[in-house]
This record gives structure tokens, sequence and C-alpha cells, in this order.
């Protein structure tokens, strides 16, 4: 029987009085949900950016171990940082195109420098972080959250096919296993419910690439010399650099994970009873920007409250963090063993393909359903979400519109993610009158891709 108490001890929050064996299950429920989620940004950045296979290795071994690191900063809640509440932390999709323009632009380096400098000045304005989201109601935070989607879904498409520069590009293999997952992930969402419909992309991915293996289109080998343990070193691809249009433009990326994270704590506020105070968001916020700084030391990644997971603390009705904590301590161990790093670079483009579509998708919708605020029948709203996406997915699709700009401001229109969210924001500031009901600040949705799971 679960007792939904909450305790406080030394400073941090320990949460309901579960036993180890239950809190471990639970807490690997949790891993379960976020994992594909959690190893599709890695895998994404270091294909784009050209990474060997032993470079996206060690990306998704060192984000498996900061996803847990992170877990940990948020679950746990002292005067500092931390809301105390049953969030797990994963890699976030608005990050991913806007860090493969950096690095093709300025290097590996500037990436991550431009994501220190990002957690650090999140750390700092975390107090005054709770104003500025009201820069972003849900009239900005859908439209960005839509181009998002459709920025991706290319990427998905071709992985469909097999890959980019892929000579079997389009084969009768490759759509078969794609388009398998994908029938195979719409089957599990259409006759399962709970668990086994938040996990149907994980099992997807599973099924396809054990079909995949059958077929001969899966080598091991990698995985056979891998080794049992590696110890994260900081600064694996070098030491950072620090260009200031990257680190604007990860700022603005990172100004607008808060806003996703917002709506996640709020929720999980609501389910736990708990009104959260500008203190306790400030708190949430310093922790986000702590794993900011970590993952750029670490060659990791931005990250942000996992909405697979606010679900499924919504499904299971535990609302302890003690199952989070041990969430983030499995991460932990996962991310410290490189042989289970090394099996999620085996996963073929075909069958990762047919996943993501799924989860691009999602992303889509998520949006849409954040527009459901806004009043369509207000001329002004409907400039504002028409412009953004289309100059959004315009600079997406034919970058070279802005060719001949100074290289300064080419890296960020030339980004459709950031052209669409400046636009979005400029245009929401300049048309919009007075406060509405649609332009509060979003509160209770997010912007990771997901899978409804109730």
């Amino acid at each position: 029987m679960l007792y939904f108490l909450t305790l406080q001890t030394g400073g941090f929050t320990l949460g309901e009085n579960i036993h180890p064996s239950k809190t471990f299950s639970l807490g690997l429920q949790h891993v379960l949900a976020m994992y594909a989620g959690a190893i599709l940004v890695p895998i994404l950045v270091g294909g784009a950016l050209g990474f060997s296979p032993e470079q996206q290795a060690f990306l998704i071994s060192i984000d498996l171990l900061t996803c847990g690191v992170a877990t940990l900063f948020q679950s746990v809640k002292n005067k500092y940082f931390g809301t105390g509440l049953p969030i797990v932390m994963g890699t976030s999709f608005v990050a991913v195109s806007p860090m493969i323009t950096i690095g093709s632009n300025y290097g590996i380096s500037a990436i991550y420098g431009a994501i220190i400098i990002t957690g650090l000045f999140i750390i700092f304005f975390s107090n005054i972080y709770g104003k500025l989201v009201k820069l972003f109601p849900p009239i900005v935070t859908g439209t960005v959250v839509i181009i998002i989607g459709l920025s991706l879904i290319p990427t998905g498409i071709k992985n469909m096919g097999g890959g980019t520069n892929n000579p079997d590009f389009g084969s009768a293999e490759n759509l078969l296993l794609s388009f398998g997952v994908l029938a195979l992930i719409l089957l599990m969402n259409r006759f399962f419910k709970g668990f086994l419909r938040a996990i149907s992309v994980l099992i997807g991915i599973f099924i396809g690439t054990f079909t995949a293996a059958l077929m001969g289109r899966v080598d091991f080998q990698s995985v056979q010399e891998a080794s049992w343990l590696h110890l994260p070193a900081p600064f694996h691809f070098g030491y950072p650099t620090f260009e200031i249009v990257p680190i604007l433009t990860m700022i603005l990326v990172g100004t607008v994970i808060l806003v996703e994270s917002t709506g996640a704590f709020l929720a999980l506020g609501k389910m736990d009873h708990k009104e959260l105070k500008e203190k306790d968001l400030a708190r949430g916020y310093r922790a986000e920007g702590m794993a900011f700084t970590l993952g750029g030391i670490f060659n990791a990644f931005p990250y942000s409250t996992f909405a697979q997971n606010v679900g499924l603390v919504q499904l299971s009705g535990v609302r302890s963090n003690k199952v989070t904590i041990a969430a983030g301590f499995i991460l932990i161990v996962l991310g410290l063993v490189p042989k289970i790093s090394t099996l999620a670079t085996l996963i073929p483009p075909s069958v990762f393909g047919g996943a993501t579509v799924v989860m691009f998708g999602m992303v889509v919708t998520s949006g849409i359903r954040m527009l459901q605020r806004v009043d369509f029948t207000n001329n002004n709203n409907q400039l504002i979400i028409a412009c953004s996406i289309s100059l959004g997915l315009g600079a997406s699709v034919v970058p070279e519109l802005f060719a001949h700009l100074p290289e300064t401001l080419r890296i960020i229109v030339g980004d459709g993610i950031i052209t669409g969210s400046l636009a979005a924001i400029i245009l929401n500031l300049l048309l919009t009158k007075r406060k509405t009901k649609e332009t509060q600040p979003l509160k209770e949705t997010s912007m990771e891709p997901q899978l409804k799971s109730s």
C-alpha cells in the first residue's frame, strides 16, 4: 500500500514511504519511458555532424549519465536548487537544430561553449526568469513547437528511406522496416493502455532492430569490442570556444526550454496538490542551469523536464521523488557502461525513422494543443501564427534566402526555429494590445514529443 506522505529531513524532500524494491521497479519504469527520447537527440546530432560510431556511442553514454545527474538536481530540494518534484530530465528537442547549425558553422567546441554560458546565465538570472516567461504565452510557445516539429520531420523521413547518402535509400527492405515500426507503434497505441502504450516507441525500436538483425542488417562487433566501464572525462571533444552568436542563440533556446519546464513544474505541483511559488520555480530553473552547464562541460546537451515522465506520474499515481531519484541513479549506471550505449548505435536508420516520424509528428500536435487556448477570432493572433510559421519553415526549407547577410546574422535567421521564435515573440509584443486569457503563460503543456499515456 502506498502512503502519499511528504517528509522533510535535512533540507531535502524525501517523498513517499515506498518499499525499496518497488522504488527501483518504478524508477526503471521511468527510465524505459524516456529512453527512446534520451538516445534520439545524440544520434541525430552526432549523425548530422559526421561523428564516428565510437563518438556516437560516447555521446549516448555521456547523455544517459548526465540525464541521471540532472534528474537528481531536480528531484531533490534544498534552498539553492531543485523542486523536490518527481521529475526526470532528458535532452531537449528544441536544441537539436540550433546545435547542428552551430556545429556546422562554428565547430563542435562552440556548441559546448554556448551551452556552458547559457547554463551560467540561467543560474544567475533564475530569479527573474519567472517574469521573462510572460514573453512566451501559448500563442508564442505553440507556434514555436509547431515549427520545431515541422523542421524535424524531414529528418525522420530521410531516415525512413535509410538515411542520407545511403546507396540503398528507399529500398524495399528499408521501407518494410520503417513502415513496420510505424505500424507497430500505431497498433500498440490503438490496442494497449497505460505503461505499454507509454513505451510503445521503445518497443517498436527494439522489435525493428531485432528484425533487422534477422535480415543481416545489424553488426554486433562494435558491442563485443566495447568496454564494460568508462569513466567520463570533461571536454572529451576539446576545450570549449565562446562565440557571441552561438551563445545568444543558445540563450534563446534555453529560455524556450525553461518555458517548457515551467509547464511541467506547474502540472506536477497540481498533481501533488502543491502551489508552487516564485522561489520554487527559481530553484527549478537553477537546477536546469546546472544541468546545462554540466552538459557543456562533459560534451552532452541542454536538458529539460521530460513530458513522457510527467504523464507517467499521472498514470501511475505515484508522486514520490524517491522514484525519480532511483531513475536518476539507474541512468547514471547505464551511462557508465559503454556496451549499453553502443547497442543504441546499432539501430538501423530505417528503424529509427519509423519511430521518429511518430515522435516528431507528436511535437507538431503538441504545438497545436497549445494553440487551442488562443482566440482565433482575433485577426492579429492569426497574423502572428501565420507569419511566424511561414518565416520559420521558409528559413528551414530555403536557407539561402539569407545567404548575403553578415555571418553573425545569418546563423540566427538562417535557422528556422530561431527565426520563427523571434518572429512570434516580436509580433506578439507588437500586435497584442492587452493581456487576455489566451496570452497567459503556458501552464500545463510541454514541448517534448510524447505519446498520450492514458
